[in-house]
């Protein structure tokens, strides 16, 4: 039945439909690259599994509307203040938890799974306790412009400035990093900051497009460790074109098929990427 559906559909859809379907699915897969950035960064750099990732996007949402229905502060100007606003508290996060954790753990392992419990209970705790809301808006072409340039920026920032080349080379060996004199103490709590700052940016832009809700964030967090699971953990620029490409299998699959069968497309791109390329596909 659905395949007859979907074959009826590829038949009478013309090219200007199939371009708006890909470039949905590339504007929702902007947003999965500036989530997945932001975790890989975490989770490359300091093994933090952070879980509750979503939660900081849906508060970056929630700060963007309340800006926006209170004090008529445009979400675009919202953007800067959300990022340092979200950056703080990920700093203060990582201050008052990661940091402890670090120095009470017996090992690597152990430190892990203490910190992905601890992000269990952030999640719990931010979309339990703290915000609800609802806001639809449009402009969803800025919306992909902007995730691009951002992601482009960091990418770039990585690349080519000393602190940049510094967490690349805590990603690839902690121990020859910190024998040729590279801080951790000072950059785990930073890109901590800047990988929750990330996820603020991106619930900024899904509110000019999207409806805001408490629990808005946990679909994006796991669409952002299909994404890292496709670029490979540590790869940044994976990260960029795993999230767009996720984003147009998604649009393109559901379109041929059902809405519903979404998580189940995700899911299958997910186990074959691990049967396959079990390190990413641009992890080397």
């Amino acid at each position: 039945m659905l395949a007859g559906l979907g074959a009826a559909r590829r038949s009478a859809m013309t090219l200007g439909g199939w371009f708006e379907l890909i470039a949905s699915g590339v504007i929702t897969g902007g947003i999965y690259a500036l989530v997945a950035l932001g975790l890989n960064l975490q989770y490359g750099l300091m093994r933090i599994l952070n879980v509750a990732h979503g939660e900081f996007l849906m508060l970056g949402a929630f700060v963007t509307w309340t800006a926006l229905t209170l004090l008529q502060i445009s979400p675009l100007a919202m953007l800067p203040v959300t990022f340092v606003l979200m950056m703080a508290l990920g700093l203060l996060v990582h201050r008052l938890v990661f940091r402890r954790l670090t120095r009470t753990s017996a090992n690597l392992d152990v430190f892990e799974a203490r910190g992905l419990m601890v992000c269990f209970g952030l999640m719990f705790l931010v979309q339990q306790q703290l915000v609800g809301g609802e806001l639809r808006a449009a402009n969803k072409l800025l919306l992909l412009a902007l995730a691009l340039v951002i992601s482009g920026v960091l990418i770039a920032w990585l690349r080519f400035t000393l602190m940049g080349k510094a967490v690349r080379a805590l990603m690839q060996s902690p121990t020859g990093a910190q024998l040729v004199g590279i801080d951790i103490e000072r950059l785990h709590p930073l890109m901590f900051g800047i990988g929750l700052g990330l996820s603020g940016v991106a619930g900024c832009l899904l509110s000019m497009a999207y409806t805001i809700s408490p629990s808005m964030g946990e679909p994006y967090t796991v669409s952002a460790l299909i994404v890292i699971t496709l670029g490979g953990f540590g790869s940044m620029t994976g990260s960029l074109v795993g999230g767009l490409a996720l984003g147009v299998i998604e649009a393109i699959g559901t379109d041929l098929t059902s809405p519903s069968l979404k998580a189940l497309l995700s899911y299958s791109v997910f186990i074959a990427v691990l049967l396959w390329r079990p390190n990413g596909l641009f992890k080397r």
